[in-house]
């Protein structure tokens, strides 16, 4: 397959699909970089355990969710981050999406710098941090935690969203006493706290990722070239007071629609949704 062929298939991907596609390049890439080249090139993108290391390498913060320890390492946490990402996008926009997963990473990264730093004798001997499962369980947790009642069929039977959200949750709890990869199970639950209360907080009116978002834009346009000015004379046509009313209540009309639909979901479950309803969703969620 041509350049230009990768590059459209990309383009074609959803944003939680992109997301995978740069974990399973990145992986592919560093284990070639570790195996041909020298294994410590890993340790400037992992996430150290000592504070003052972290703080001469901080972007490591980001960079520590985009390693992995093995095939099943990142095959599991691909796999989870596909099928609660498409429910995600399927109820709101990419950008929000992101939110949750980076944030998701960043809250685990610090729950892990803290915990090392506070109680180092729990956390253990873990040299440092890697894996996207902080993340992937802050977009887990938050489809738990937004549409609890909505099923999905584990081999032989059905089970709710909220139920799988406790018993992943429960299952790092129990771990940590149990000693072993103490310091990932931290940072599991930080993102699974994230998750939690993104959810509770969007359903309550407010989006707490919303800062965070700004910030990220503040940044990409710090890198885009500055344009130039038109040494042409700009006319402003303005706008038919009714066009513009027209738009607004258009605007209004879809709002209230989505707020129903996703309010049929918290109590019915996604599946109760009609074609039509599912449809006029996803498109509202494009347009977004």
């Amino acid at each position: 397959m041509t350049n230009g062929g990768l590059r459209y298939q990309y383009a074609r991907l959803s944003v939680s699909e992109k997301l995978i596609a740069i974990n399973v390049l990145v992986f592919i890439i560093m284990g070639l970089i570790t195996a041909l080249i020298s294994p410590t090139v890993e340790d400037w993108f992992a996430l150290p355990k000592d504070f003052f290391d972290f703080l001469m390498q901080p972007w490591s913060l980001i960079t520590y969710s985009f390693l992995h320890g093995g095939i099943f390492h990142i095959l599991w946490n691909m796999y989870i981050l596909y099928v609660a990402g498409r429910i995600v996008l399927n109820l709101f926009d990419g950008k929000r999406f992101l939110n949750i997963y980076f944030l998701g990473v960043i809250l685990g990264g610090l729950l892990f710098l803290l915990s090392y730093n506070i109680f180092p004798t729990l956390v253990g001997i873990n040299a440092s941090l890697i894996g996207a499962s902080a993340g992937v369980m802050a977009v887990l947790i938050f489809v738990c935690t937004y549409i609890p009642n909505q099923e999905v069929r584990l081999i032989f039977f059905n089970v709710k969203l909220w139920q799988i959200g406790l018993f992943v949750v429960l299952m790092d709890l129990v771990q940590i006493p149990l000693g072993g990869n103490v310091g990932g199970r931290i940072a599991h639950l930080g993102g699974a706290l994230l998750g939690y209360v993104y959810a509770r907080q969007l359903y309550k009116g407010t989006d707490i990722g919303e800062g965070f978002s700004k910030f990220i834009d503040g940044l990409a346009n710090l890198f885009k070239k500055s344009e130039k000015k038109s040494p042409l004379k700009t006319v402003y046509k303005k706008q038919r007071p009714s066009t513009s009313t027209s738009a607004k209540y258009d605007k209004q009309t879809q709002q209230k629609k989505i707020d129903a639909i996703l309010d049929k979901i918290s109590k019915s479950g996604y599946e109760s949704l009609s074609k039509a309803e599912k449809d006029f969703l996803f498109k509202a969620g494009k347009e977004d």
